[in-house]
């Protein structure tokens, strides 16, 4: 079993910075591929970015040139660092941990709002 728990979540101004961190339990964390996605109210969730095991990134167009995902296997973590925020980036955080066979896992999310 895997338990993910994020943080880092807050308020900021637009045009600030936030890291976002989620730390999971468990093991076999290394092969997971991670990921962060977002649900801003009356939206679906919608995928943020992804890494791999291997440290293969993905981002939402978005995203990109924004905000970049990162992971540090020995403390089973894995980051968000987002830059040059907009109101529109303000949604609830959730992380995402999929291990295949091991199974998908859901931290329970944190909060994100960028107003001034």
């Amino acid at each position: 079993q895997v338990q993910l728990v994020e943080s880092g979540g807050g308020l900021v101004q637009p045009g600030g910075s936030l890291r976002l961190s989620c730390a999971a339990s468990g093991d076999f964390f290394s092969i997971f591929t991670m990921g962060w996605y977002r649900q801003a109210p009356g939206k679906q969730r919608e995928l943020v970015a992804t890494i791999t095991g291997g440290g293969r990134t993905n981002y939402a167009d978005s995203v990109k040139g924004r905000f970049t995902i990162s992971r540090d296997n020995a403390k089973n973590t894995v980051y968000l660092q987002m830059n040059s925020l907009k109101p529109e980036d303000t949604a609830v955080y959730y992380c995402k941990g999929e291990g295949g066979a091991l199974g998908r896992y859901w931290g329970q999310g944190t909060q994100v709002t960028v107003s001034s």
